[in-house]
């Protein structure tokens, strides 16, 4: 049986969460400030962690990046705010998923269920002994590292997956719906923005320093990477 952690001030929806995870089997326990929520998810064994961003005491984005410096634990955020940099800013932070208020409680449990299926799978995983090369650029997707001509690149996970599907299908054009479902992890209709801001900052660290056009631009369509 998983158990999630819910923190949320909202006492209202947490208990109504807590009703429907608990009625498809789930455990859970809540809490309903920022610090009160960073304890337990610091010294209890939870399998996923739904955390709101506006909390009193302990801002979610704050008990996020202390959390994320410890613990590994797949986490999706809950918030009411719809600007596409709130949510990157989460995402960079260490979030697996986030989801705006007001959700249906059947996005909810999909999303739940898609960050423990891929949290299982990463337990499982194995090295894969992947290494891709673009013009300079190095990907070792076993270490997690990116280099232009040796140089180490730092790249937030969320960059890193992005460049890595991008380099793994080099020379074929892919649309920002496919490119949110990949990096994301889950089909999201809409706000493929977010990956115009992630291309954005790759730019910024890898194109832009090194003078390499990395990421092409197709108009209308998505992104490539050319050899």
């Amino acid at each position: 049986m998983s158990k999630i952690l819910i923190i949320e001030d909202e006492e209202k929806l947490a208990r109504f969460v807590e009703l429907e995870l608990v009625h498809e089997g789930y455990e859970v326990e809540k809490a309903f400030d920022g610090r009160a929520g960073l304890d337990l998810a610091l010294t209890g064994a939870y399998d996923l962690i739904l955390l709101d961003v506006m909390l009193p005491k302990l801002n979610g984005l704050e008990v996020l990046r202390r959390l994320r410096n410890e613990k590994n634990t797949p986490v999706i955020m809950l918030t009411a705010r719809d600007a596409v940099m709130d949510k990157v800013s989460g995402l960079d932070a260490g979030a697996d998923d986030y989801i705006t208020k007001p959700f249906a409680i059947e996005e909810l449990l999909a999303r739940i269920r898609v960050a423990l299926k891929k949290s299982a799978a990463a337990s499982g995983a194995v090295a894969s002994g992947e290494v891709m090369e673009v013009r300079g650029v190095k990907l070792d997707a076993d270490r997690h590292e990116v280099t232009v001509n040796g140089e180490p690149v730092e790249l937030t996970n969320r960059e890193f997956e992005l460049l890595k599907f991008l380099m793994k299908n080099r020379n074929i054009v892919l649309d920002r719906d496919k490119l949110m479902n990949e990096v994301c992890g889950y089909d999201y209709a809409g706000e493929t923005n977010i990956i115009d801001v992630y291309v954005r900052y790759i730019r910024t660290k890898i194109d832009d320093k090194y003078g390499i056009k990395l990421i092409t631009t197709v108009r209308g369509v998505g992104y490539s990477i050319k050899e």
